[in-house]
């Protein structure tokens, strides 16, 4: 009596199609469900031996000059009695059915009437619109491949098989949402990526049921193990470069239509962590900058709580040196450190957000701009010490050493989380903090791998390309959280 049931109705079982997969395509048909679409254009043409042809397009996916170029000219001047045959491309496909021709209508293709032979063709002249091959403008490099990924998912496999050119390399191709049919290609090289990875993620893009995907980051939120996480399972980046390493490595890679991001998977924590550039320098400095990354993230989940929990309970850890100074910036501010720092972060993340939605140049100016007034006129305003001003600058920028975007933002919910827990504990809520985000990141795994490894598990081969950059020469064998068909990375065998 509390629920309301719905009813089906007979209209509802006349709007659907009877055996739509197996009608028979008519022009009344087509006219029928291009009714009411502006740009779909329905016209007669005549061929030289006086044959009348129907051509039936969508205007705005179709390419006009190679419409006039390989279709309309052609017909015109034709002498053959099929159509096929006067067609100037190698495109052409017969299309039987109406569900097949709806399908070529929409991505691009027009369909032609062979009157002769009673058949239907279409013909695939889709309008690619997309632009130039650029640099990736959130994984800058100074050496390093300038080229990176565009909206056209066609022209993403071609520079990823630029990059790798062997016959290993497989392409699968899946499409998903009901509504925006968006084509998903699975990407992998055979005889060295695990099989078990590669059915996995057939099952995964099998098993999604959605209407609309319009990004590469939709398609990984079906398709991660731990949904609740604030930690990405799979990278997304723009490089063609790094995606041709991650094969290399045996990993999965995930391109997703109409959008510039590639998926890699499985992925560690770890990778996160790690730039393509990392291996264009020398090793030695490239091993120092990826550890000041880790520390940097170290210090921006908790420099300002580390700053509460002093202030507020462990006075007598601090030195006497800086405690008269923590005293004197302190002696008149209305705020406890809990809600001083909270006020500060919350400002800082206000700044940051605006500074990201509005146009570039006036976004870094308020970035720039903001950041100082309001920094220097809290201070005098008596709102926030010195101290914490100066601590909260060194943690944003600290937090933006991490090259994952995602991480970045997952760092600013754990700097929040760490606060909370040392305004209450003191500096043994940051350790439980840290306890529970540890084990939070060892629960986790990126298509059913450790998402942890090689720490835990424990691969000790695997640590030469963790912390540090090893040399190269002393890389040989492929990570073993990947568990790859081929273990060895040269021609050695043991």
């Amino acid at each position: 009596m509390f629920w309301k049931k719905g009813k089906r109705g007979n209209n509802d079982r006349k709007d659907k199609p009877q055996n739509a997969t197996q009608t028979a395509v008519t022009l009344d048909g087509l006219r029928q469900f291009l009714a009411n679409m502006e740009d779909a254009e329905i016209i007669q043409r005549q061929t030289k031996t006086g044959q009348k042809i129907t051509l039936v397009y969508i205007r705005t996916l179709i390419d006009q000059e190679r419409l006039n170029e390989s279709v309309m000219e052609p017909l015109t001047h034709c002498s053959h009695d099929t159509i096929h045959e006067c067609i100037a491309t190698s495109r052409l496909t017969n299309i039987t059915t109406v569900a097949e021709a709806k399908k070529q209508l929409v991505q691009g293709s027009i369909l032609l009437n062979d009157l002769s032979q009673n058949k239907w063709w279409a013909v695939h002249l889709e309008n690619p619109l997309s632009r130039g091959i650029e640099s990736s403008a959130t994984e800058t490099i100074i050496y390093g491949a300038r080229d990176s990924f565009s909206e056209q998912i066609e022209k993403n496999i071609t520079l990823i098989r630029r990059r790798l050119p062997i016959t290993a390399l497989k392409t699968e191709k899946f499409t998903i949402g009901s509504l925006s049919q968006t084509t998903v290609v699975l990407m992998y090289i055979e005889g060295l990526t695990n099989p078990d990875h590669i059915s996995n993620a057939r099952s995964k893009l099998s098993a999604i049921d959605f209407d609309q995907f319009l990004d590469s980051s939709e398609v990984a939120f079906f398709m991660e193990d731990h949904i609740h996480s604030i930690f990405p399972q799979f990278q997304e980046t723009d490089r063609p470069d790094a995606c041709a390493y991650s094969l290399g490595l045996g990993k999965l890679i995930f391109l997703v239509d109409n959008t510039p991001y590639a998926l890699i998977a499985p992925i560690t924590f770890f990778n996160l962590f790690q730039s393509p550039e990392d291996y264009f320098l020398r090793w030695i400095v490239a091993s120092f900058f990826r550890c000041i990354r880790y520390l940097s993230f170290v210090l921006a989940v908790t420099l300002i709580p580390l700053y509460v929990a002093l202030t507020t309970h462990h006075y007598q850890m601090i030195p006497l040196e800086i405690i008269s100074v923590l005293l004197e910036s302190r002696s008149k501010l209305p705020f406890t450190p809990f809600w001083e720092a909270f006020l500060m972060l919350m400002t800082l993340e206000v700044i940051k957000e605006a500074s990201l939605r509005m146009p570039t140049k006036s976004g870094q100016t308020l970035g720039v701009i903001g950041g100082i007034v309001i920094g220097q006129a809290t201070v005098a305003a008596g709102f926030a010490s010195k101290v914490l001003i100066v601590l909260v600058g060194i943690s944003a920028i600290a937090s933006f050493l991490v090259p994952n975007y995602e991480v970045t933002k997952s760092s600013t919910l754990i700097q929040f989380f760490f606060l909370v827990l040392s305004a209450i504990l003191g500096v043994f809520g940051i350790a439980l903090g840290g306890i529970a985000v540890l084990a939070h990141l060892n629960g986790l795994t990126s298509l059913k791998q450790p998402y942890f490894a090689p720490v835990t598990p424990f691969y000790r081969k695997d640590w030469i390309d963790l912390f540090i950059r090893g040399p190269l020469l002393w890389m040989k064998t492929r990570p073993e959280y990947v568990s790859p068909l081929q273990k060895w990375r040269s021609n050695r065998r043991r």
